[in-house]
C-alpha cells in the first residue's frame, strides 16, 4: 500500500497522458484526472481537501493580480499575429525574397527561411505563418524542381521560428512560468525577498539562439544546394525586384519588430505594452491593405495615424520630455510635449477608427477577433487545468518525489538538466507545448533553479526544447498545417522526413547553448545589469 501511494502522483501523470493521447480535451482532461486523484487521495487520507478551498485564490493571483499582468500579453499577441497574416505581409515579404534570392541555387529555400524569421519576429503565430507559406511558397518551389521533402520541411521548419525568436507566446507562458519557479526556489532557499526574473530578460536571452538557429537554417540550405544541387536548384533567371518594391516589402514587419521587440529590449515598456502598440501597427497595416473596402481610401489619415504612434514613441524616447502627468512640478517644456502627444492620440484615434471601419465592412475584423477569442480561452482554459493538476501533483508528494529523483541523478544539475530535457523532448512526440509548458515546468523548474540554474538560460533551453515538439512526429502542429496546406504530390512521409534534419539541427543548437549559457544569458546582463 505505501509503495502504491508512493506511485500515485506518477500514475496520475501516466492517465493523463493516455488521456490525452485518446484524444480527450486537454484542459478538462487535466482538471478532471486532478479531481479524481484528489478522491482517490482522500479515500486513502493522503490529500487534505482544505487545499482546494485555495484553488479559486490561486488561480484569481495567477491571472488577475497587477504584478501577474504579463499574461494578458497573450491575447495582444494572438490578435497582432492573426492580424498581420490578413495583412498580406508575408505575400509581399515571400514575393520580395523569392526575387531577390531565388536565382541563386537553394535561393528560395533562404528566402523561406528569411521570411519566416521576421514573421517570428512580428507575429510568432506557427500556424498562420507555416499555412502562409505553405500556399505560397510551395506550390513555386515544387514548380521549381525544389525536392517535396526540403521544400516542406524548410516552410514548416521556418514557421516554427515564432516559438523562439521573441516576442513569442511561448516565451511569454514560459517567462510566466519561470518566474514563479524561481520566487518560488528562493522562498524555499530562506530568501523572503526574492529578485524576480521578467518575461523581457527572457525576450532577450532567446534573441542570439533565435539568431543562431536562423543561421544554422540558412547554412543548412547551402549545404545541401552544394551537396545535393538537384534538390535545390535555382529559379529562372528573372528581372530583378527594383528597391522600392523590397523596402515596401520590408518596412512594415521591420517597422513593427522595432516597436514591438525594441521597446521591450530598451526597458521603455512592458511586454503587455509592446503587445499593445504591436496590436495597433498590425491594424494600421490590415487597415491600408483593405483599402477596396471604402470609397475614399482616407490613405492620408492611416497614414498621419501611423506616423503619430512612430512620433509619439520618439518623443517618449528623448531625455527632454517627461510625459508622466502624476507629477507635482510640470515643466513649461514637459506641458508642450504633452499637448503634442496629445495631439497625436487623436491622430492614432482617427487613423484607427478608419482602420478598424475598413476592416469590418471586408469581414476581416470579425475573423480576427474570432480567431483571438478561441485562441485566447484555449490557453487560459488550459492554464486553470493545468494549475489544478499540479496543485493535486504537489499535494500527492509529486513534487518531493521528482526532486529526489534529480538529486540521485549522476552529474549534479548537470545530469538532472539533461534528465529534464530528454523527457521535455520525448513528451514534445506527443503533447502540444502549452501542455508541457503548463504541466511540467512548473514541477521540474523549482527544483533545478534550486541547484544553482540560471533561470533565464534554463528558460531559453527549454523554449528551444518546446520548439522542437512542432516538428517531431507524429503529433508536430507544423507537420500538421504543412500536410493540411500541402498538395497531394507530396507525401506525409515527406513531410516528415523533410523535417527530421530541422530537429537535428534544434539540438545543435540546445546542446551548443547548454555549454556555451553565455549565449542565453549575455545580452540580458548587457542590457538589465
Amino acid at each position: 500500500m505505501n509503495t502504491f501511494i508512493e506511485l500515485l502522483p506518477f500514475i496520475m501523470f501516466a492517465v493523463a497522458f493516455i488521456a490525452l493521447l485518446r484524444g480527450f480535451p486537454v484542459a478538462f482532461t487535466l482538471a478532471g484526472v486532478a479531481l479524481a486523484f484528489a478522491g482517490i487521495g482522500l479515500m486513502l487520507d493522503v490529500f487534505d481537501p482544505i487545499h482546494l478551498r485555495a484553488f479559486p485564490q490561486r488561480i484569481y493571483g495567477s491571472m488577475m493580480e497587477m504584478d501577474r499582468s504579463i499574461l494578458v500579453a497573450v491575447p495582444l499577441f494572438v490578435f497582432m499575429g492573426v492580424m498581420l497574416e490578413k495583412s498580406k505581409v508575408a505575400e509581399e515579404l515571400l514575393e520580395a525574397m523569392g526575387a531577390l534570392f531565388g536565382s541563386l541555387r537553394g535561393g528560395l529555400g533562404i528566402s523561406v527561411v528569411v521570411v519566416g524569421a521576421l514573421l517570428a519576429a512580428s507575429t510568432g503565430i506557427v500556424g498562420a505563418t507555416v499555412v502562409t507559406m505553405g500556399l505560397l511558397s510551395l506550390p513555386t518551389m515544387l514548380k521549381r524542381g525544389y525536392d517535396p521533402g526540403l521544400a516542406s520541411g524548410t516552410i514548416a521548419a521556418a514557421g516554427t521560428l515564432g516559438q523562439i525568436i521573441p516576442p513569442s507566446i511561448v516565451l511569454v507562458l514560459l517567462g510566466d512560468q519561470i518566474s514563479n519557479a524561481y520566487q518560488e526556489a528562493q522562498r524555499a532557499q530562506g530568501i523572503f525577498s526574492p529578485d524576480i526574473v521578467s518575461v523581457g530578460d527572457l525576450f532577450a536571452g532567446a534573441l542570439i539562439p533565435g539568431l543562431l538557429l536562423v543561421g544554422a537554417y540558412v547554412v543548412y540550405q547551402i549545404f545541401m544546394a552544394i551537396t545535393q544541387p538537384l534538390k535545390a536548384p535555382p529559379a529562372p533567371p528573372g528581372d530583378s525586384p527594383s528597391l522600392g518594391s523590397i523596402l515596401h516589402a520590408l518596412i512594415p514587419p521591420l517597422g513593427l519588430i522595432v516597436a514591438v521587440l525594441g521597446s521591450i529590449l530598451a526597458g521603455l515598456a512592458t511586454p503587455t505594452e509592446a503587445a499593445g502598440v504591436g496590436a495597433m501597427g498590425a491594424t494600421f497595416l490590415a487597415g491600408f491593405r483593405n483599402a477596396g473596402a471604402d470609397s475614399n481610401p482616407r490613405g492620408g489619415q492611416l497614414w498621419a495615424g501611423l506616423g503619430a504612434i512612430g512620433l509619439i514613441t520618439l518623443i517618449g524616447l528623448t531625455f527632454f520630455v517627461d510625459l508622466r502627468v502624476g507629477r507635482e512640478n510640470i515643466s513649461t517644456t514637459d506641458q508642450l510635449g504633452m499637448y503634442v502627444a496629445y495631439a497625436l492620440v487623436g491622430l492614432i484615434i482617427v487613423g484607427s477608427a478608419i482602420a478598424l471601419w475598413r476592416l469590418k465592412k471586408t469581414g476581416v475584423l470579425d475573423d480576427v477577433m474570432r480567431s483571438t477569442a478561441q485562441i485566447s480561452s484555449m490557453v487560459f482554459v488550459i492554464l486553470i487545468g493545468a494549475a489544478l493538476f499540479s496543485l493535486i501533483f504537489r499535494e500527492l508528494g509529486g513534487d518531493a518525489t521528482v526532486q529526489a529523483a534529480l538529486e540521485a541523478v549522476p552529474g549534479g544539475k548537470w545530469g538532472a538538466l539533461a534528465i529534464v530535457m530528454l523527457v521535455m523532448f520525448l513528451l514534445g512526440f506527443f503533447l502540444d507545448f502549452i501542455e508541457i509548458t503548463f504541466v511540467v515546468v512548473p514541477i521540474v523548474a523549482p527544483i533545478l533553479l534550486m541547484m544553482g540554474i540560471d533561470p533565464v538560460w534554463l528558460g531559453v533551453l527549454m523554449a528551444l526544447n518546446l520548439q522542437t515538439s512542432f516538428l517531431t512526429p507524429p503529433f508536430g502542429f507544423a507537420l500538421f498545417y504543412m500536410r493540411g496546406v500541402a498538395p497531394p504530390s507530396v507525401t506525409t512521409g515527406a513531410i516528415y522526413r523533410g523535417a527530421l534534419p530541422f530537429v537535428g539541427i534544434q539540438l545543435v543548437v540546445i546542446i551548443l547553448v547548454a555549454l556555451l549559457p553565455w549565449l542565453a544569458t549575455g545580452l540580458p546582463g548587457l542590457l538589465y545589469d
